[in-house]
């Protein structure tokens, strides 16, 4: 038997995508103006992942599983802090959000967690 965390209370807002520093699929997001997201710079605490992203709207992943790319120390499973890494991924961070880590790997630098 295999366990899948996937689709489980997952939830995609649509927001305006930022003119100035425009979201793109598969990066952390945060608020930049009113209904508006933009990429996430490094250290950003995140609200969300990008799945689709246009000039003017970007589809967000605002709860739910994720997995995505890591840099700096592994974190442990469970509750861990996580800020935006300014490259597409995350990394642990005191001044990040609190985020539930369900797997870790560390040969491929990926995170399962929950949003």
């Amino acid at each position: 038997m295999k366990v899948s965390f996937e689709g489980i209370g997952e939830s995609v807002v649509t927001f305006y995508n930022s003119a100035v520093s425009a979201a793109t699929a598969g990066v952390p997001v945060k608020m930049s103006g009113n209904g508006e997201v933009s990429a996430c710079e490094d250290g950003n605490r995140f609200l969300g992942y990008a799945l689709a992203c246009d000039t003017d709207f970007a589809a967000v992943q605002t709860a739910g599983y994720i997995e995505i790319g890591y840099t700096g120390t592994a974190p442990a499973v469970g509750f861990v802090k996580l800020a935006a890494n300014g490259t597409g991924g995350v990394k642990v961070s005191e001044t990040g959000g609190e985020f539930l880590v369900v797997d870790v790997d560390t040969t491929g630098k990926i995170l399962g967690l929950m949003l």
